[in-house]
């Protein structure tokens, strides 16, 4: 995992390209979380990563990493190379949502 420093994004920054088997996820984190980048998996395929940033938008701001253009399917969000935050179902022509765990996950073994 690595982490940067990016500003907030605007409304209507991020695009999706949503339809047929292709969907979206957003991560919800809180804003320690800010400028991490996050992985997530399908079964089938290798890892991908987003950054946490903050997303200003009418009402306010929240933090998140976002993956947009996702074939449909379900994927594992990762806490770290080894561990699993855990999964998520990916549709065609929709948006998935995820609430990274409170911190403390992991931190046993």
């Amino acid at each position: 995992m690595h982490d940067h420093a990016y500003g907030p994004s605007e409304t209507g920054s991020v695009v999706l390209d949503l339809g047929g088997d292709t969907g979206a996820l957003i991560v919800y984190t809180s804003p320690d979380l800010h400028g991490r980048e996050i992985e997530i998996s399908r079964e089938e395929g290798g890892r991908v990563h987003s950054a946490v940033r903050e997303r200003r938008v009418r009402d306010g701001s929240f933090h998140s990493a976002v993956y947009p253009d996702l074939p449909a399917g379900f994927y594992t969000v990762w806490w770290d190379e080894k561990t699993s935050a855990g999964t998520v179902s990916v549709h065609g022509g929709g948006i998935a949502e995820f609430v990274w765990p409170s911190s403390g996950f992991g931190a046993a073994g």
